[in-house]
């Protein structure tokens, strides 16, 4: 049996190893355009930061290691020009080749949305649309001194803190009316204070050009124009479909359709990753969820069932984890807006508390829930300090379809330096007792 891969991120690496480890007599080939394997685009901000030092330490394991210890063929520097009936066209060095496989994997990740500006490709404009291109945006980066940011979603949020350590002028710019759009209001603006405090930030703006001579120079919105030595754009992404619009169907979402085996249309195809389609736990349809967590248990599942096992993906509930400076910010499952703009009938509750004992000190933490009037719990968003483990706590609990009544008698541990007898989520969910009806 031939399987052939193209993609050799996250979910390509996982799904090969698997692939592997089931049918060892079995011919596992990897095509990756770049020439890095197991990468973690992920940690792109922290090498250009500084706080990676080496671009390699990205990579989970050098190519070597797949193909030594895993037995992989890894062709890096191959791109695939070409998706057809049981066979591809790959390109290396100029010269194209044919590969006829038996099973393919899509694994072929998002791409960074372009503006839809005249001058959007101007020198000095970079999208970080690929691993490698982290190089490129740090020696930029280390020669400017006034850099703008386009969009405040996570990866525009860690890419202005790593260029504000850098000791940058950072000017965020932002179309929506908070940054990270996905949060509720309230959330939204606690991370707005944090993040004024070290740079420029302007929403409710939208670029509409740029302009320069032999480089961008000014960034031009609706409102105002701003100068700068560099512009990186994180105005969004988008699934990475092209090679398999061909032989596949693509979901409303816009992502490879697959079933919960990450199966497409095409029975000898399947799709895994950043650009494919699951399902949300909290709507229980299909949607994109495009993160590494996510990536690595699609492809996992897509191996062992190409290997002609079985296992099947429920789904993910779009956690997200992120920092500004002290800030630590994380959500799971719907934001208030989302799940109205779902249909929901929601209550929600937005509190502060201490997440130690009063009597010892520690920090605070801002927290939201949200649920159906009947009780279901639907999302959590935190800022502040001690959020991982709430959103760890209320991940378990959204993936089990749980109640604000399940929340509030969670056995959360006491532990005066880091948690408190009532622990936030306890009260935010006693909070929303008397909106849903309860004692």
């Amino acid at each position: 049996m031939k399987v052939a891969i193209i993609g050799g991120g996250a979910a390509g690496m996982t799904a090969a190893s698997r692939i592997k480890a089931l049918q060892p007599s079995w011919e596992v080939v990897v095509f990756e355009k770049s020439k890095y394997v197991s990468h973690a685009p992920c940690g792109v901000p922290f090498y250009i930061s500084g706080m990676v030092e080496h671009f390699e330490e990205l990579c989970t394991y050098p190519t070597e290691y797949f193909v030594q210890e895993r037995g992989l063929d890894v062709r890096t520097q191959t791109k695939v020009v070409e998706v057809g009936d049981h066979y591809l066209i790959a390109e290396k060095d100029g010269k194209e080749y044919t590969y006829e496989w038996d099973k393919l994997l899509f694994a072929t990740g998002a791409k960074a949305e372009r503006l839809s500006t005249k001058n959007d490709e101007m020198d000095g404009i970079l999208y970080v649309d690929n691993f490698e291109k982290a190089r490129e945006v740090k020696s930029a980066a280390m020669k400017a001194n006034r850099v703008v940011i386009v969009g405040s979603g996570y990866i525009g949020v860690e890419m202005a803190l790593a260029l504000v350590k850098l000791g940058k002028r950072v000017t965020v710019i932002e179309a929506s009316e908070r940054p990270l759009p996905e949060y509720d209001a309230e959330m939204a603006a606690i991370l707005k204070s944090e993040m004024e405090k070290y740079l420029e930030l302007k929403l409710s703006e939208k670029v509409i050009d740029f302009e320069g001579k032999d480089k961008v120079e000014k960034v031009i919105t609706n409102k105002s124009e701003y100068s700068c030595d560099l512009v990186v754009v994180a105005a969004g992404m988008s699934p990475n479909t092209k090679l398999a619009e061909k032989i596949v169907k693509i979901g409303k979402k816009g992502a490879i359709k697959t079933n919960s085996r990450m199966q497409t249309s095409n029975e000898d195809v399947y799709a895994a990753g950043d650009c494919a389609e699951s399902i949300n736990l909290v709507t229980k349809k299909p949607d994109w969820i495009a993160a590494a967590a996510p990536a690595n248990k699609m492809g996992y599942v897509a191996g062992v069932n190409i290997a002609g096992k079985e296992l099947h993906y429920p789904g993910s509930l779009k956690s997200q984890f992120s920092s500004f400076m002290d800030l630590e910010i994380g959500k799971t499952g719907l934001s208030e807006h989302e799940a109205v703009k779902e249909g929901y009938d929601v209550v929600s509750t937005f509190i502060t508390s201490r997440t130690s004992a009063k009597y010892l000190p520690n920090g605070l933490i801002h927290l939201k829930v949200v649920a159906e009037r009947n009780g279901r719990l639907l999302g959590v968003q935190a800022m502040g300090k001690g959020v991982a483990m709430r959103i760890y706590g209320a991940i378990v609990l959204l993936y089990n379809n749980c109640s604000i009544k399940d929340l509030f008698f969670a056995d959360f541990p006491y532990y005066p330096p880091l948690t408190r007898v009532w622990d936030p989520l306890v009260i935010a969910a006693r909070n929303l007792f008397r909106k849903v009806g309860l004692p």
